[in-house]
């Protein structure tokens, strides 16, 4: 499994530890990520993601995960992430048609 947030693409980084000495030794930064599940309002279906922290407030600050995925850039998601906002726009299309 790979470490990279599913609706941001937020993935590791790398750095240096830098010791009092000042020796340099390489580093990764790995994201802070969470095992969750998120209801589509719209489908009425609960999804489990892999999700960072700070998407996870990005969700609820944007009002739901919906209206995050209607924001998202499709280079940032992933594959069923892509699937899910896909769904989530045909629901609401046929919703505003009937």
């Amino acid at each position: 499994m790979s470490r990279r947030c599913e609706l941001t693409g937020k993935g590791p980084m790398t750095g240096n530890n830098v010791s009092h000495a000042n020796n340099k030794t390489r580093r990764r930064f790995l994201p802070n990520l969470q095992d969750v599940t998120l209801i589509s309002d719209t489908l009425g279906r609960s999804f489990k993601f892999r999700v960072s922290s700070a998407a996870l407030r990005t969700v609820d600050h944007r009002g739901g995960l919906d209206a995050f995925l209607a924001r998202a850039k499709d280079d940032d998601l992933s594959t069923g992430a892509l699937k899910l906002k896909k769904d989530i726009a045909k629901a609401k299309a046929e919703a505003t048609a009937a």
